[in-house]
């Protein structure tokens, strides 16, 4: 929580100074002269290590972010002003640091400044889509509008990021539940019957080998397996902090057999809705590509972004280095060349975004119906290798008996 230090005096005369947390200035201010101080300055100090808030990524969830969206464009349709729907949301939503960010816009709103202008103080909480398209629509007069249309491109953002999610987390789960059995029953179960089979000799088939094999490398290895496990995972999130490395596994996601159309779908979906969002809210054409580059998520569509935008800025049409690229179907190539023929390049984007999250909705059915039999079928056959493994020397050695 901030912290404020203040100097004052009491009723008796006494001069006080010191440090005092709130969530806000405003705040600060009003414990102060609860407690009987008369203020002659308060000012915010410094975050440090103790006091800042350390946060990873947005702190804000997206649903959270939707609904904000939705509750502030019904009440400034139904004629609340903008610092009272702002402090409405602040009491009301459930996500603090949208609250106390809220609470800051406030109190920067009595002072006279812009919506856009306060909110520019807390990127971590709006993206700067959100800022970018809330000043258009303050300079157009038609910030509701504009609230909504915002609202619809992250409930569509959300959607289709929860499909891919959906898709790709189910074989991910039974992956690790099989892995988690695997190891339970080479670590535990298997030594058991080992032990038992060594008492009573013979020669054991080669798959029961195989598997006293792995136990025993389980049983021995077991840290150097989750270490290296645990830097395959800490080397993929350092990967991703760099656009150069970052590029070459987006790539390779992109050319994955099956999941890499999904992915792709969902990227130009994104693109497409957030580009019509912008253009529609007449944001100019150079400063949206820009904007897309840094929020697409992907690193091969942000780059030929960038090729696209320095091609506009070179006279050329939008559409030129998009035909060279095979990151973009020849729809999405096809409709943008026409919105930009047209004077509608919002609608076609729009059309575009439409048909990309229905197919991913489409092929994320498609694919958990075909995944679900396929990893069943792989959890059982690797299940069925250990227990078979156990049972074909207990049968031989019951019909030696």
């Amino acid at each position: 929580m901030p912290q404020f230090k203040y100097k004052g005096k009491l009723k008796n005369g006494i001069r006080k100074e010191g440090t005092i947390s709130g969530q806000t200035k405003k705040h600060a201010i009003e414990k102060l002269r609860s407690q009987g101080v008369a203020l002659a300055s308060v000012d915010q100090m410094e975050p440090t290590l103790l006091n800042k808030d350390i946060t990873f990524g947005n702190p804000v969830k997206l649903q959270d972010f939707v609904l904000f969206l939705r509750q502030f464009a019904t009440l400034l349709n139904y004629g609340v002003s903008l610092r009272d729907a702002t402090a409405i949301l602040a009491k009301q939503t459930s996500s603090k640091p949208l609250g106390r960010a809220l609470e800051q816009v406030e109190d920067e709103l009595v002072t006279g400044r812009a919506f856009s202008e306060a909110a520019a103080q807390h990127k971590k909480v709006f993206p700067m889509i959100f800022i970018h398209m809330v000043r258009a629509g303050e300079a157009s007069g038609s910030l509701d509008e504009t609230l909504d249309q915002l609202a619809l491109q992250f409930e569509k953002q959300h959607e289709t990021r929860q499909k891919v999610k959906a898709a790709m987390a189910y074989p991910v789960i039974v992956g690790i539940v099989a892995i988690a059995v695997v190891i339970f029953l080479l670590s535990s179960v298997v030594p058991t019957f080992a032990s038992m089979l060594s008492d009573v000799g013979g020669e054991l088939p080669m798959i029961t080998l195989f598997v006293l094999g792995l136990s025993d490398i389980v049983a021995d290895l077991w840290w150097l397996i989750l270490l290296v496990v645990s830097l395959l995972a800490v080397g993929l999130w350092a990967v991703t902090q760099k656009p150069d490395t970052k590029y070459y596994l987006d790539y390779a996601l992109l050319k994955m057999p099956v999941f890499g159309p999904l992915l792709q779908k969902a990227a130009l979906a994104r693109m497409t809705r957030t580009l019509s969002s912008l253009f529609s809210s007449s944001v100019p054409i150079l400063q949206s590509i820009q904007m897309v580059e840094r929020v697409v998520q992907n690193e091969v569509i942000s780059r030929s972004l960038k090729k696209s935008r320095e091609a506009l800025e070179g006279g050329q049409r939008l559409t030129e280095p998009m035909k060279k690229h095979w990151v973009y179907p020849p729809l999405v190539v096809q409709m943008i060349s026409i919105g930009e023929e047209t004077g509608s390049l919002d609608e076609m984007l729009t059309k575009v975004a439409q048909f990309y999250e229905k197919e991913v909705e489409y092929a994320t059915d498609k694919l958990k119906s075909l995944i679900e039999p396929i990893m069943i079928v792989l959890l059982a056959v690797i299940v069925g290798t250990i227990v078979i493994s156990i049972i074909v020397p207990m049968f031989q050695i019951y019909s030696e008996i």
